[in-house]
């Protein structure tokens, strides 16, 4: 019985690494995507600035813009399939881990994945 307590513990702890791995990696992944989403935006302000010199014409890079938005509305999509995937991690580390979880579980709200269906269909469209 002593050894099967012994390894019962040791799974734990792996489990619980694990855990805090997983939770470490789906956080840098996130940032990424917010990192890339506000690379975006800077973009975006660079263009649009660019665009008032009175020496460039008004039409001037509106495709190049159009397709920076675009390639947004996917950086979102992205961010929200990231949010969800730690989402269901989170419900992994309730269902497997219970009381064990020393605050491994992020409580995601339901309207801030539930949302994300009308920029699925926007990035679908585009």
């Amino acid at each position: 019985m002593s050894n099967r307590g012994f390894g019962d513990n040791k799974m734990t702890d792996r489990v619980l690494n694990d855990a805090h791995n997983l939770k470490k990696l789906i956080r840098e992944a996130e940032a990424l995507a917010d990192e890339s989403m506000i690379a975006f935006t800077r973009l975006k302000q660079a263009m649009l600035a660019a665009r008032q010199n009175p020496a460039v014409e008004v039409h001037t890079g509106q495709r190049a813009l159009m397709r920076l938005n675009q390639a947004e509305a996917q950086a979102m999509a992205m961010s929200t399939s990231l949010l969800r995937v730690h989402d269901e991690l989170s419900k992994v580390a309730r269902e497997k881990m219970g009381g064990d979880s020393s605050n491994i579980p992020t409580e995601v709200p339901e309207a801030a994945i539930g949302e994300a269906q009308a920029t699925d269909a926007l990035v679908e469209d585009a």
